[in-house]
């Protein structure tokens, strides 16, 4: 309370300090204006004004004084928050300021009735135009100061930003964020590799250099973020544009497309941020899913592990082409119910089933099939974390092989005419169990399509990026907490795809498929797992080993340095997309393959301790990690 009472008085004294000032000011205005109107009236010349002039002016001047200050309270001139000073405030200054004129003149005239013309007519309107003149700028002087003053804050404010691309692109984006208002950046420099623009302007922005000067630039414009308005340059192009981005420690962001830039949707809001998917250096796989997608249009489609990545991805790809029904399964309630939730938000006419089902439970599959009749399957209902299943091997033969063995039981039954499942590039000289049992499944479908009036493929390919347990989601969250980044060997390297590019491939294989092929995916080179590490830890604004350590943990049960696409006996041919090619099926007994897996099911329901020894006698290329270590390099 005692607090209140003090500032409230403080307040007081304030606002009397501030009418003081203005009192003080008013009279220094009316003395000021009366001089004035004299130098405008006689030419700026103090010698031709008239001595008597002069002396009228002076008898005058301390009760025009008193008036005009009497007249501006009044007019509420000394009560009003100038800080917020509108129209209506310049109105009672005007108003004021005239009366206060004319009554200097009345007043002049009473001083000297025994004269006829006391002072010049002109002088009384100089003198009131003067006096409006020093009273608006006391009242509005600090509220144009402190918007000066506002607008050098707001420009320092401002994000610094760089764009790169001179292109119409660039033009569209400097464009926007000079005459937006709700965009609270500054475009600083544009940099371009072409020479003819270099030193040019584009809306007041100087074209200062070519790539090789980005880092330069960056540091010395104090730049805090880059926009990359290249839509139209290669992705291999783009990559090195990218490398030496985020050298600079900017935040990234750029336009994804060209498409963009035909359609006249160019602006920031369009722009998005640059992750470690834009750094693979390659072009995204393109599949024209519209004209292939036909397939699914009005069929009952079904799709076994609906609640995980790539399986949630293809049931939003498969619910935009109309199917008949769509039939999501999965044994994980909480990313099903999210997937549902999004499936009936966005496609609210779509015929949608979501089962909580085990692949493992054979009546249940058998159930499902009978009632729903599906005509298309995608299985991608898995066990799919290397680590883990090394430490339970038995629940990942009970999964993979069991559970793939069971729906695709229940669709050859049921006559299913498609069933497409999803391998890993693991699958091929598998060192954990892992792969192995994902082998087991490709050898599986294989055997089953020779024998079945439904067409079996498998679709196989590397590490998803972005995926639930992937390395990216990982870092990210490494990243977060502020390290450190943990990467299992420095040499260690995967090759990747991005969940749109892994989907494309799966529903593609799904649309050219004859049965027993196993599709893979050109996915171009192989990444450093630490590239993509210290290319995450940049593109957050840190520096590797500085503000965010890189340690290396050692591999990890079952994990092997690199992974392959192809066994060297199956061969490949290409298909219409050239990134995408077919496995040769390899020869191999299927009487005994049966065999083994009949024995293989039985056994490890017991859970037994030595799986892996069972498993080696079916997938011969299987070599376990404690066997795979002690290996010759070329035989690796």
């Amino acid at each position: 309370m005692n607090n209140e009472k003090h500032n409230t008085k403080r307040i007081d004294i304030d606002l009397w300090l501030r009418r003081i000032v203005l009192l003080v000011y008013d009279a220094f205005a009316v003395t000021v204006s009366s001089y004035l109107a004299f130098l405008l009236r006689f030419d700026f010349s103090f010698s031709q004004i008239p001595e008597k002039y002069e002396k009228v002016a002076l008898e005058a001047l301390p009760f025009s004084i008193v008036i005009t200050c009497l007249v501006f309270v009044i007019f509420r001139l000394y009560s009003s928050l100038w800080t917020y000073a509108g129209a209506m405030e310049f109105m009672y200054i005007v108003g004021a300021t005239v009366t206060s004129g004319f009554l200097n003149m009345f007043l002049i005239i009473a001083m000297n009735r025994n004269i006829v013309v006391p002072l010049p007519r002109g002088y009384y309107v100089l003198y009131t135009i003067a006096l409006l003149v020093l009273v608006l700028i006391s009242r509005y002087a600090y509220r144009m100061l402190r918007a000066v003053v506002r607008q050098k804050e707001k420009a320092a404010e401002k994000k610094r930003v760089m764009i790169i691309g001179a292109g119409e692109a660039g033009n569209a984006l400097i464009r926007e964020i000079n005459h937006s208002q709700y965009l609270n950046m500054k475009a600083v420099c544009v940099i371009d590799d072409n020479k003819g623009k270099i030193g040019n302007y584009i809306h007041g922005v100087k074209v200062v250099g070519n790539r090789d000067t980005i880092i330069k630039y960056a540091e010395a414009f104090r730049i805090e973020e880059i926009f990359i308005a290249m839509p139209s340059v290669p992705m291999s192009e783009l990559k090195d544009v990218l490398n030496i981005c985020k050298k600079t420690g900017c935040a990234l962001k750029r336009l994804p497309g060209m498409y963009q830039l035909v359609n006249g949707d160019v602006s920031v809001s369009k722009l998005r941020e640059v992750d470690v998917n834009d750094l693979l250096g390659r072009e995204p796989i393109q599949v024209d899913l519209d004209s292939i997608m036909g397939y699914v249009s009005n069929r009952v489609i079904m799709v076994t592990g609906g609640g995980g990545s790539i399986g949630s991805e293809l049931c939003r790809q498969i619910a935009k082409h109309h199917p008949k029904q769509l039939i999501l399964i999965d044994i994980y309630e909480n990313t099903t119910y999210d997937i549902q939730n999004e499936l009936k938000q966005s496609y609210p006419e779509l015929n949608l089933v979501v089962l909580i089902a085990s692949v493992r439970n054979t009546k249940r599959m058998d159930q499902i099939f009978k009632t729903y009749q599906p005509e298309i399957v995608y299985h991608a209902a898995a066990h799919k974390h290397v680590p883990l299943m090394e430490d339970s091997p038995n629940e990942a033969v009970k999964n993979n092989v069991l559970g793939t063995w069971k729906v695709v039981q229940a669709a050859d039954k049921w006559h299913v005419k498609r069933f497409v499942m999803i391998s890993t590039d693991k699958a091929v000289n598998p060192t954990n169990i892992m792969g192995a049992t994902k082998r087991i499944c490709e050898m599986l479908i294989q055997t089953y399509d020779k024998h079945s009036e439904t067409e079996f493929v498998a679709v196989r390919f590397g590490n998803v990026l972005g995926s639930n347990g992937s390395v990216i989601p990982l870092f990210k969250k490494q990243i977060e907490a502020g390290g450190p980044v943990t990467v299992t060997h420095p040499d260690i390297i995967r090759f990747f795809m991005t969940i749109p590019e892994a989907v494309s491939l799966v529903l593609q294989a799904g649309a050219y498929a004859k049965g027993g092929e196993i599709f893979v995916l050109d996915m171009g080179e192989p990444v450093k797992i630490v590239d993509l590490a210290t290319n995450l830890i940049l593109l957050s604004g840190h520096k590797p080993n500085e503000d965010i350590k890189i340690t290396f943990t050692g591999l990890r049960p079952g994990e092997k340095l690199y992974e392959e696409t192809l066994m060297k006996e199956e061969g490949m041919r290409e298909t219409a997309n050239q990134l995408i090619h077919i496995g040769k099926p390899i020869e191999m007994d299927e009487e005994k393959f049966m065999r083994q897996l009949e024995e293989l099911r039985d056994y490890v329901i017991e859970e037994p301790d030595d799986i892996r020894e069972m498993v080696k006698s079916i997938v011969t290329t299987y070599v376990p990690q404690a066997l795979y270590e002690n290996l010759p390099e070329e035989a690796r």
